[in-house]
């Protein structure tokens, strides 16, 4: 019931069987309880039947723009989130609330549901408009509240978490996953990440038919991330379709230092341009390899993959291209060397505990992508640098770009002095990106969770 979850201890506790760190499930039971008390308070029952979820964000360790060309990407769950509580309802009504605005939103769960672009509620009444259309016989609505302790557009995929989360609370309210639909399409946590990115990204899986989605030429790395995440761990996934590869252990004694740089990182406007460019270019560049040769193959990844694959032809077509398509060799060259090269050395590399290896390959990753994938700014660029400077084994932007943060790899007992140093340095530069700029300690966590239903 509503009110049972009201008690942050007890909520506390719940958190930490899967695995949260005591501070952070400690926070998390606040957004939680902040979250119950909202809905109480516009007169849910207390008696209602509710069902409670945790949806990480996640940091993208390697795998710069990779996933939706089909490429490889090195990412983890991390211990800040989004909290949801959903109550059932009568009919197709959906209320939404997003605490941290202190704003509702009404939608319906119809395929033909109006879109709002630009609005914190685009990718809920998205996530609606594809269950009414994949799912589409007695839906049920209700109550759904949110709270997030995630930095909003920081490249820490909370928009992704948004639509992980609606996702799964109307999964859960209407049993989807008894539907034939569901089950013929969705066996794994891999194959729902690749519906759910389908989701924002517009495509269809099997039978469960693709939709005009949010608006970005994506992937399902953030959404496998969300949903395949283990505490602890570093996994690296291949897509398009989603496809796990192999884990590696955090290193021993190491956390992440995250540097937020308030630069809003989010896919509107020119910036969605920009992001999509990144994708445009990588189907060009498959594009022209197909027509050069005649191949089938959808994206890179599956062009590198050919037994006649040839890097020399490839990069002779490709420079013949650029006149036509200006960028389409670079952006191949720092696909190729991210997947190829940069991504399978870093493993090897986390696995031996060659940590100046490690860091080299972080490194090499970073500067392709300032040089050829263009989606770096002045910020990030000196975030990363800064937090060289100041003894960080590794340190690289992540996420779409264009915005958004920088992850430091740093040892656990000089991590606050790090921290501090760090947020310190950036401030004079950049005195106003402070605030927003944040700048707080991570470690990989589990992947998002439903606390039950009574």
């Amino acid at each position: 019931m509503l009110h049972k979850l009201t008690n942050a201890t007890l909520m506390t506790h719940s958190l930490r069987a899967y695995g949260l760190s005591h501070l952070e499930a400690q926070r998390q039971a606040d957004c939680l309880v902040r979250t119950v008390q909202a809905l109480l308070d516009q007169g849910v029952p207390a008696t209602a039947t509710a069902l409670a979820y945790f949806v990480p964000g996640r940091i993208e360790v390697l795998g710069k723009h990779t996933d939706y060309a089909g490429g490889r990407s090195l990412t983890c769950a991390v211990e800040r989130g989004i909290c949801i509580i959903a109550v059932p309802g009568d009919g197709h009504s959906l209320h939404v609330t997003a605490i941290d605005k202190g704003e509702t939103a009404r939608l319906s769960l119809e395929a033909d549901l109006e879109q709002q672009p630009g609005h914190w509620s685009h990718y809920a009444r998205t996530v609606a408009r594809r269950v009414a259309r994949n799912f589409p016989d007695d839906l049920r609505g209700g109550h759904i509240a949110l709270a997030s302790t995630l930095p909003e557009a920081s490249g820490m995929s909370s928009s992704s978490a948004l639509v992980v989360g609606f996702f799964l609370a109307l999964r859960d309210i209407n049993n989807l996953d008894a539907r034939h639909a569901y089950k013929e399409n969705i066996q794994t946590c891999e194959d729902l990440a690749h519906y759910l990115g389908g989701i924002e990204g517009g495509w269809s899986i099997g039978m469960l038919a693709g939709d005009q989605g949010v608006g970005t030429f994506g992937g399902s790395e953030d959404h496998t991330a969300i949903l395949c995440s283990e505490p602890g761990q570093l996994r690296c996934y291949r897509y398009a379709p989603t496809r796990f590869e192999r884990a590696v252990p955090m290193p021993e004694g190491y956390v992440f230092a995250i540097g937020v740089s308030g630069v809003v990182a989010e896919k509107t406007g020119a910036v969605l341009a920009s992001y999509n460019r990144a994708a445009q270019l990588a189907t060009a560049a498959s594009e022209v390899w197909r027509g050069a040769t005649g191949s089938t193959a959808p994206h890179l990844a599956a062009v590198l993959a050919e037994p006649d694959f040839d890097l020399a032809e490839m990069r002779y077509l490709l420079r013949r291209a650029e006149a036509s398509v200006p960028g389409v060799l670079d952006r191949f060259e720092q696909f190729y060397l991210e997947d190829q090269h940069v991504i399978p050395t870093a493993l090897k590399s986390l696995a031996t505990g060659d940590m100046d290896a490690f860091g080299a390959c972080v490194a090499q990753s970073q500067e392709v992508a300032e040089r050829w994938l263009g989606n770096q700014i002045p910020e990030t660029m000196s975030l990363v640098r800064e937090a060289k400077a100041l003894g960080a084994v590794a340190a690289s932007a992540f996420g779409a770009g264009f915005g958004g943060a920088v992850w430091a790899m740093v040892r656990a007992e000089e991590a606050a002095a790090f921290l501090e140093s760090w947020e310190a340095s950036y401030g004079r530069q950049y005195a106003h990106r402070m605030p927003p700029a944040a700048f707080f300690l991570e470690r990989p966590g589990p992947a998002a969770f439903a606390l039950g239903s009574d």
